[in-house]
């Protein structure tokens, strides 16, 4: 500007893009090291440094806005943090969302993102969220889309605006009755799509989909397990009603799977289907109808679900097992409570038990089946 063959020859240059207090705080740090950055002004700040080619006061803004960063935000730093081209700065943002998956997309930042930011939150396998909540949080993005650019929020256009993102929406991971109750109705899916998603729930073998069905493991740490019986015994039957025992946690949680008794009468193979249930809204959480292989033993054998079942702090919810097979072992001297305490980090998960009472085979917190819960904090 002021120097070479290109000097400017005006006595006032105006700088149209950079707010005043941005190249104030600019200024301030060139000449005096002062670093004078707030809420108000991190943004422009960082813009401001970044045309400059101002690193140091560049990198103390990224530091500001991570020591700042929370779910609430998080949507609203990855827009800036991908426009900036801070890679670092996203990719702590991810984790943020990935960890508090939840609360971000309820934040109002989030409705605010483009479109290649939503994909690329979408395209990751490790959101900690059911599909369905997911799917009503894009929902409400398309919606803000369409309003953004000046068409009718109708089906077609909140298809439209998703382009590419609608395809990165996990269908089958979702249980039947999440998706007749929301998708299937939306009318954002097409008719053959929603009939060849009602297959592949229903029929088996399932026929090919077009959306992904690959679980999104949104867990960290260690895997955990607690039992709740002390002592194992024989002959459990069964009769088609399913083992139920109710249960809530102090913290959240996500569980992953069962374990459950296999057969007295040596190797063999059952089929199972195991829920979690809301307790108060009777709404079937996650499912999984599979089968397992025992050897006779009393030991344990782990069946899981399609995708971890989020579980919230002082909530009533329901382990279900149906299983068809021959009389298996059972567990007695079953306890209420069972505290699982972290080895590395001493943080206690505690669990209670209480009976489920209606169409029960018989476990209750003293005696039955489904002795262990899989899960991760």
């Amino acid at each position: 500007m002021f120097n070479g063959g290109m000097a400017t020859t005006s006595t006032e240059i105006e700088l149209p893009d950079v707010e005043p207090a941005a190249f104030l705080a600019l200024l301030k740090f060139l000449y005096s090291d002062e670093v004078q950055i707030g809420p108000e002004t991190v943004m422009t700040t960082l813009y401001t440094a970044k045309k400059y080619a101002v690193p140091a006061l560049e990198a103390h803004c990224v530091e500001f806005l991570k020591k700042n960063l929370r779910a609430d935000n998080a949507f609203m730093l990855l827009t800036q943090a991908r426009l900036f081209d801070e890679p670092q700065l996203a990719s702590l943002c991810l984790e943020n969302i990935d960890k508090n998956t939840s609360d971000a997309i309820n934040a109002e930042g989030f409705t605010d993102i483009d479109l290649d930011t939503l994909v690329a939150v979408l395209e990751r396998d490790t959101l900690g969220i059911r599909e369905v909540r997911l799917f009503g949080a894009v929902v409400r993005w398309s919606e803000a889309e369409c309003q953004r650019q000046q068409l009718q929020v109708v089906p077609e256009n909140k298809r439209k605006v998703l382009g590419k993102a609608l395809a990165l929406i996990r269908f089958p991971l979702m249980t039947i009755e999440e998706f007749a109750a929301g998708p299937a109705q939306s009318g954002i899916l097409t008719d053959r799509e929603v009939v060849s998603l009602f297959l592949h729930f229903t029929v088996n073998p399932k026929p090919r989909v077009e959306f992904i069905d690959r679980p999104r493991c949104c867990l960290r740490g260690k895997e955990c397990s607690i039992s709740r019986f002390q002592q194992v015994e024989s002959r459990w039957g069964y009769s088609g009603t399913s083992d139920r025992i109710r249960f809530s946690v102090n913290k959240r949680i996500f569980v992953v799977g069962f374990g459950l008794y296999g057969s007295i009468h040596g190797p063999t193979d059952y089929q199972v289907n195991i829920q979690i249930i809301h307790t108060d809204s009777n709404t079937v959480l996650g499912q999984n109808d599979t089968g397992f292989s025992c050897d006779g033993s009393s030991n344990t054998f782990r069946v899981m679900f399609k995708e971890p079942v989020e579980v919230l702090p002082n909530v009533n919810y329901t382990a279900c097992a149906t299983l068809k097979g021959p009389d298996s072992h059972y567990g007695t001297k079953g306890l209420r409570k069972v505290i699982h305490e972290s080895p590395t980090s001493g943080a206690k998960t505690c669990f209670t038990f209480c009976y489920a009472a209606g169409n029960n085979n018989g476990t209750s917190v003293e005696d039955g089946q489904i002795p262990e819960i899989i899960f991760y904090t």
